[in-house]
């Protein structure tokens, strides 16, 4: 695999007034079928600019596929499993329109806080364009975080950047959230439906062609929208002092990306900018987004907490990952438990919940797709490839691809002789994590927690491990009927 290296350098601000800001740029289920990435199907000329005047990671992963875990350990710089913060939407005492006296209330450790909290105490202005995206499970205070922080759900416009409120002399610490691939419709249909390609694994169906289209045409409107905030930032004469971190959450939402461990739903675009970032560089070591805060917090020349878990990637005795991790816990009411390692050649996923199929209940169920999906299963009208994810019983307890030959990973070596060597080493880097980080993961979710996913999701939960606290659950009572109006 061809390799270009960027300069691990790291010019460290030495008086207050050369103190830089950073800005945290984070797309919302978005997979990276940008140009600079080398699609071909829509070009994102503004994003490919931001890529030609930084660096531009092409192995860069998620620690999960779905966002409140994710965003969890990317704003501690640590890994989710470890903080107890892996079980999506949990640490909720309130959930739509629920309000709920006892919850699965999680505490960060002793020593972790959130990046935003370290910046505020090292007297950055900090700020959040969109609390909506504050999708944080444990507990945290807003205003030991914030500075401001928006009311509307996700970035609006650049009108009233919240950059501009900073007081004067003042840097800051910044984050703006893109609705990215959940923009609706206000992203412009565009993309021709029959031009898009289809992967092996899915059947080529008008269903799956609408997904994918729809995808791209918000990939534009995310494009636009990281051109119009790059634009303010020039224009306000910030640009050059400001690191940028452009990233999504995990990619978009159908099936076997969002919430899954393969390829499509936790390696993500990721581009970094700033005044010590190499111009037009491209770097294809492993990264993981636990990196970031570290990082962020390194290129504004302030200490890296001791117990964070990411890296400095761009520090001078910065060392290549020979591995990374990414990890799959209950999603909403769904129970999964899936580990998966990266290297640079290979993916090796951990199936623990080999005794029910990828496709079993879950929030996508409604979807006009995912009924496509279910019928043709039922017809029998799926052929192998795409059996791997829609095979209506278990699945692998391992699975090994290679990444090199293998990118779809529809090719699971997880058997094959010739690759017993790499899965030995593989379940070697696994357990070495696991007893490292002390995966909290590991552990069965604790009573509170699955009481709190019943009362969250109700009827919906119907994985066996909510049977042991099914007796203390009492569905809410029916509501009333408004009774009819007479009719004058």
């Amino acid at each position: 695999m061809a390799i270009v290296q960027a300069i691990f350098c790291f010019i460290s601000p030495t008086t207050a007034a050369e103190k830089p800001n950073v800005l945290w740029i984070v797309l919302e289920d978005v997979s990276g079928w940008f140009s600079c990435y080398g699609d071909k199907i829509i070009e994102t000329p503004h994003i490919d600019a931001l890529a030609a005047d930084g660096v531009r990671f092409d192995r860069a992963y998620t620690s999960a596929g779905v966002c409140s875990a994710m965003r969890s350990g990317f704003v501690t710089g640590m890994m989710q499993t470890s903080i107890g913060a892996h079980q999506h939407r949990s640490c909720r005492a309130r959930f739509r329109g629920m309000t709920f006296d006892e919850y699965d209330k999680n505490i960060l450790p002793d020593g972790v806080k959130p990046a935003p909290q370290w910046f505020k105490e090292q007297g950055y202005y900090s700020w959040n364009e969109g609390t909506g995206k504050d999708d944080f499970n444990f507990e945290f205070d807003p205003t030991a975080m914030y500075d401001y922080s928006a009311g509307p759900l996700n970035y609006k416009g650049t009108e009233s950047s919240e950059w501009r409120s900073c007081p004067k002399g003042q840097h800051w610490f910044g984050q703006v959230h893109i609705t990215g691939g959940k923009s609706g419709n206000r992203a412009t249909k565009t993309v021709a439906r029959s031009a898009v390609p289809v992967p092996p694994y899915y059947p080529d169906i008008p269903e799956v062609r609408e997904e994918i289209a729809h995808h791209y045409d918000c990939l534009l409107f995310t494009d636009k929208q990281v051109g119009q905030i790059v634009s303010a930032l020039k224009a306000d004469g910030l640009y050059d002092n400001t690191y940028i971190f452009l990233i999504s959450d995990h990619g978009y939402k159908l099936h076997r990306h969002k919430q899954m461990l393969y390829e499509g739903g936790i390696n993500m675009p990721f581009i970094v900018t700033g005044p010590t970032i190499p111009k037009g560089e491209v770097r294809d070591d492993l990264v993981n987004s636990i990196d970031i805060a570290p990082t962020s917090l390194a290129m504004a020349g302030l200490p890296i907490p001791e117990k964070m878990e990411g890296q400095n990637i761009f520090a001078a005795d910065y060392q290549d990952k020979a591995y990374t991790i990414s990890a799959r816990d209950r999603c909403d009411f769904t129970i999964e438990k899936i580990r998966a390692v990266i290297s640079p050649k290979y993916k090796y996923l951990r199936n623990y919940t080999d005794d029910r199929p990828f496709m079993q209940p879950t929030y996508k169920d409604g979807w006009e797709v995912t009924k496509a999906f279910r019928k043709l299963m039922a017809e029998g009208k799926m052929n192998e490839t795409q059996m791997i994810f829609f095979a209506p019983d278990g699945k692998a307890p391992e699975e090994l691809y290679d990444l090199e030959n293998d990118p779809h990973e529809i090719h699971n070596l997880a058997a094959d002789p010739a690759h017993q060597v790499a899965l030995e080493q593989h379940r070697a880097y696994l357990a070495e994590w696991i007893e490292v980080s002390g995966d909290k993961g590991q552990a069965p979710e604790s009573d509170i927690g699955l009481l709190c996913a019943l009362k969250r999701w109700g009827e919906k939960c119907v994985n066996p491990e909510y049977d042991r606290v099914r007796h203390l659950y009492t569905p809410p009572a029916p509501k009333a009927k408004m009774p009819a109006k007479n009719k004058k």
